[in-house]
């Protein structure tokens, strides 16, 4: 069998001699037509060595494609979603499409879109945290979110909208620039914290011919209009402002530092009355630095009379007298205020005693702050007399306040029957060593206090040892009272109203 079928192959197909021979007539009949030719050698192939019926087939299978990309390869060729992904994080800008995407999508466009995206884009329709702070720390090198209530976002447009207040020139920056982001904040915005506002900018008076000197050192200066940025329209677009915290200065000014540039003026006082009263969510108002004084301080205090959410008030490092002092304690009676700030101020005896009365009947102040005022014994006896039917104070700081032995002996008496106290501030004053073993006696008896600061107020070693002890007791039980509430239970309490009938 084997024998026939190779016999069949060779007769089908010719030999390699007589296709040459034919090659050779044919050759040799177009010269002869065509006419003499020059010699050529002959070309005689080599014998290759058959590789059997099916080599024409290994060949076509080892063949290759050689692309025009060397790099190019199967496996790098990207899915469709992710050229979709690439084509909208390209296009965001003009053409936002996320909320339409798979959450897993949503994820990866947000991961590769630009913080440096216009706000009008991303303000409303991006809440990712991790967009958000990869835009906080882009611009800012140092970002505090716990200040911000732990949001990124927040931290943003709270940071944005203070740096265009704080950049602001009255006359000079279009009020546009801050108002037309309020649609895109107003939501976010929680707390304002400005520490500079700019005045406006002062131009030479045009000279008058024959009054310049060739120096031109007779040119005077106009007297600078000092009135600020007003709040009023960017607060009322506010509308979940808790916290405004405010500072009428300018940083950085260096050699062309002037008074005026600190002033917080009465156009500025009566606008920010206005702003703060009609506010209704505000919560905290900071006012520091700002060189208020009692006039001032009555014009806002005010406006914040029953209020119905503020809950502290820091006026601290101002100009406030005695009749700034009474504005504030009739505040605590037309108020739910949890937190009074007036530390370094003007406030005296006088003022110290307002405070006392209203503190006497007040249900709501938790912390009131006195420090670095010269309120004297006068005063520091009057709230040590409140103190003694107040019910709520846990916080006082009387520090810097010119008191001596009389103000300790009656605050012993206090800490004998008060049970609201947990910290008290008495130092860079003048208790002396009487009234430190009075203070101590007191403390003896105490069970609830956990701060006593008597630095710098010429206590006597030994009671200033004992009071220490005293306070590392208190806190234990407090600790103690903290890991097992209902061990310290009242009898009563744990009796339960079911069984008292019996």
């Amino acid at each position: 069998m084997q024998e026939t079928l190779a016999t069949s192959t060779l007769l089908s197909v010719p030999s390699r001699s007589s296709i040459s021979m034919q090659d050779k007539f044919s050759t040799a009949g177009q010269t002869s037509s065509a006419g003499p030719q020059p010699s050529r050698p002959s070309i005689i192939p080599p014998h290759n060595k058959s590789k059997g019926w099916n080599s024409g087939t290994k060949v076509h299978r080892m063949r290759r494609i050689i692309a025009e990309d060397p790099e190019w390869s199967l496996s790098t060729v990207p899915l469709l979603t992710e050229l979709c992904i690439q084509h909208i994080v390209k296009n965001f800008h003009n053409n936002p499409i996320l909320k339409q995407l798979l959450p897993e999508h949503q994820q990866k466009v947000l991961n590769h879109l630009s913080p440096a995206l216009p706000l009008a884009v991303t303000a409303n329709l991006i809440d990712d945290e991790n967009y958000w702070r990869r835009c906080c720390e882009q611009r800012w090198p140092v970002c505090h979110v716990a200040r911000h209530g732990g949001s990124w976002k927040r931290l943003f447009f709270e940071r944005h909208l203070e740096n265009l207040i704080k950049q602001f020139i009255p006359s000079t920056t279009d009020p546009a620039v801050i108002l037309d982001l309020l649609p895109l904040c107003g939501n976010y915005v929680r707390g304002l914290r400005v520490d500079q506002f700019l005045p406006p900018v002062r131009l030479p008076p045009q000279p008058r011919s024959g009054e310049l000197s060739d120096s031109g050192s007779e040119v005077e200066m106009e007297e600078p209009a000092t009135d600020h940025y007003q709040l009023c329209d960017l607060v009322a677009g506010l509308s979940h402002l808790e916290e405004l915290d405010l500072v009428y200065g300018v940083k950085d000014c260096g050699m062309n530092f002037e008074w005026n540039l600190f002033l917080f003026t009465y156009r500025d006082c009566h606008s920010l009355a206005a702003t703060i009263k009609a506010c209704h969510t505000l919560k905290i108002f900071r006012l520091t630095r700002s060189k208020v004084d009692d006039d001032k301080a009555r014009i806002l205090i005010r406006s914040l009379l029953d209020h119905p959410a503020l809950e502290e008030l820091d006026l601290s490092h101002n100009l406030i007298g005695d009749r700034g002092a009474r504005a504030a304690a009739k505040l605590l009676s037309h108020s739910h205020l949890r937190v009074l700030n007036l530390a370094n101020n003007q406030v005296r005896a006088p003022g110290a005693q307002s405070l006392a009365h209203a503190l006497a009947h007040n249900t709501s102040l938790i912390s009131l702050n006195l420090r670095l005022n010269c309120i004297e014994d006068e005063g520091g006896q009057a709230l040590a007399h409140a103190l003694q039917t107040n019910r709520c104070l846990t916080t006082l700081h009387l520090g810097g306040n010119e008191l001596s032995e009389p103000t300790a002996t009656l605050l012993s008496q206090v800490l004998a029957v008060n049970t609201t106290l947990t910290s008290i501030n008495l130092s860079c004053n003048h208790i002396g060593l009487d009234g430190g073993k009075q203070l101590l006696e007191g403390m003896l008896e105490n069970k609830t206090l956990l701060e006593f600061d008597l630095r710098l107020s010429d206590v006597a070693q030994e009671s200033e040892y004992l009071i220490g002890q005293a306070l590392c007791a208190n806190r234990e039980a407090a600790r103690q009272r903290t890991l097992n509430p209902g061990h310290f239970m009242s009898p009563i309490i744990a009796k339960g109203p079911e069984n008292l009938a019996g």
